[in-house]
């Protein structure tokens, strides 16, 4: 498959990482004094991709001082091991929840199966190649790290997962956001601006932690935001507002169907609904059929979290 790649501000490069099809995830690259650091990996088979992009840069293996995954899900950190062992000089920087499972992927390979089951999870992400734990940073809340000159800054950003952090450049106001600002498909931009919309995908969603996450990144006045969901938006208060909208809509349809018992067999369908009257009122130049196409994943993996996040508070609360 072909490489994708889109050069950005201030030494950024958006990198499809090809996962599923073009468009869906991307690997965010930083160049500053010809020295990279990537965010997100993609998976083991993003590697060919991403070492492309940096021959194309001018830069070489021993050119990369860091891999940052924001979180330790397979979309975003699969690819950590083989980037590791492709970038000799590399250290990994990874929030102090998700360092064991870059050691040792071995629950998180078998959570990754409890969701997809095994067949479509080595079809999605290949081989997970445990990390050395000497070249691991662990990135506490706060942490500070100076890129040649540039200021990299990691919040700690539950919500989405509780190992999530996201990084700021102080400088150039820019966030490498991860999936806690949301999902936003560049197949859906129209007239009104990106269609962004939250990820609540297994097993750790707590929407009040990603209200307060998505918060705290815009006290830092953003500019630019990257999602690994793809790429490059310019965050504006509409936006954000809708997002946080769309979690509590979430859970209001989840809460009303788990009460009346119908939440197994309808909520993925119902977030598609929803979903779908949310993107033709913002002005997605789809047709319905080609939104509900492009939301099928992202409805089922919402509904499947959502039925975790319900099921662990409605055990809390009869405990």
């Amino acid at each position: 498959m072909q490489t994708r790649y889109f050069d950005e501000a201030h030494g950024v490069v958006t990198i499809d990482a090809n996962y599923i099809k073009p468009g869906i995830a991307s690997i965010q690259l930083l160049i500053n004094k010809n020295r990279a650091v990537f965010f997100d990996t993609g998976t083991t088979r993003s590697l060919p991709y991403v070492q492309e992009v940096l021959k194309l840069k001018g830069l070489n293996q021993t050119d990369v001082d860091f891999v940052v995954p924001t979180h330790v899900h397979l979309d975003h950190a699969g690819g950590a091991g083989a980037m590791m062992r492709a970038f000799p000089k590399a250290k990994l920087i990874i929030h102090p929840r998700g360092a064991a499972h870059m050691v040792d992927p071995t629950k998180l390979w078998q959570s990754t199966v409890a969701v997809y089951g095994e067949k479509v999870a080595k079809k999605l992400y290949g081989e997970v190649i445990p990390v050395e734990e000497e070249r691991i940073i662990i990135a506490d809340d706060g942490m500070e790290l100076d890129f040649h000159g540039t200021t990299l800054k990691f919040l700690d950003t539950p919500g989405h997962a509780r190992h999530h952090f996201c990084v700021v450049v102080v400088r150039h106001r820019m966030i490498f956001a991860g999936d806690t600002m949301g999902i936003s498909y560049r197949m859906f931009d129209g007239p009104n601006g990106p269609f962004v919309f939250p990820t609540t995908s297994p097993v750790q969603f707590d929407p009040d932690a990603l209200h307060q996450s998505i918060d705290r990144l815009m006290d830092t006045d953003p500019r630019l935001v990257f999602l690994t969901h793809f790429g490059k938006i310019e965050p504006n208060h509409n936006m954000v507002t809708s997002l946080h909208r769309r979690i509590d809509s979430f859970v209001s349809i989840a809460q009303a169907m788990f009460r009346k018992g119908q939440i197994e067999r309808h909520l993925e369908r119902s977030i598609s609904d929803y979903l779908v009257d949310e993107a033709k009122q913002h002005g997605v130049p789809l047709t319905e059929r080609e939104i509900r196409s492009g939301l099928r994943m992202d409805a089922k993996l919402n509904a499947d979290g959502i039925i975790v996040w319900l099921t662990r508070l409605d055990k809390q609360t009869a405990n």
